[in-house]
């Protein structure tokens, strides 16, 4: 059994970008790359779980969401980083989804797909439905961060249902992943 982590993609591994839907603003967040790679280096599996409803919404195509995706996974291709694969839910909020987040579906996709031990894998994000994602699963924690829209959470953020950790950011919540 493998051992994973779940990232969000905007505000946790790019910069927050309103709906981001053009590749040219696709921004990394500092110390990613290096942090992902040292997740990759420690035997960890890699994966994306994404909310992207402006797509259900209309704002913008799945194909936009794609390419987006591309130019991420371009940047990062240098490091050594690949992902295994990227989930996302392209629904509104208020439409019928399988794996919009805190639906834990993707990550018992994952599990079943990969072989993973969810027990001992982590999920990183910016938001509360990250973080019950995490919990809904039944991760070993949910981690979060305070870039993107994490701080804010933070502020929201009553009792956690679940195992959590506030970190600053993705390097932060990798440092602590690798004293487990």
């Amino acid at each position: 059994m493998h051992r994973a982590v779940f990232l969000d993609r905007d505000g946790t591994l790019n910069v927050e970008r309103h709906y981001l839907s053009d590749p040219a603003q696709l921004e990394l967040l500092p110390g990613v790359p290096a942090a992902l790679r040292r997740l990759r280096d420690a035997g960890f599996k890699l994966f994306i779980v994404t909310n992207q409803s402006g797509i259900g919404r209309g704002y913008y195509t799945e194909a936009d969401l794609h390419r987006v995706n591309a130019r991420l996974l371009e940047l990062l291709a240098p490091h050594g980083v690949r992902f295994e694969k990227i989930y996302f839910a392209p629904e509104a909020p208020e439409q019928p989804s399988r794996g919009r987040k805190p639906s834990p579906q993707f990550l018992f996709d994952a599990r079943d797909e990969f072989g993973l031990d969810l027990s001992r894998s982590y999920l990183i994000g910016d938001k509360l439905a990250d973080l019950e994602c995490g919990w809904n699963a039944g991760l070993g924690c949910s981690l979060l961060v305070r870039t993107g829209y994490g701080a804010d959470t933070e502020a929201r953020l009553g009792p956690p249902r679940g195992p959590t950790r506030v970190v600053d950011d993705l390097p932060a919540a990798v440092d602590w992943i690798l004293r487990q």
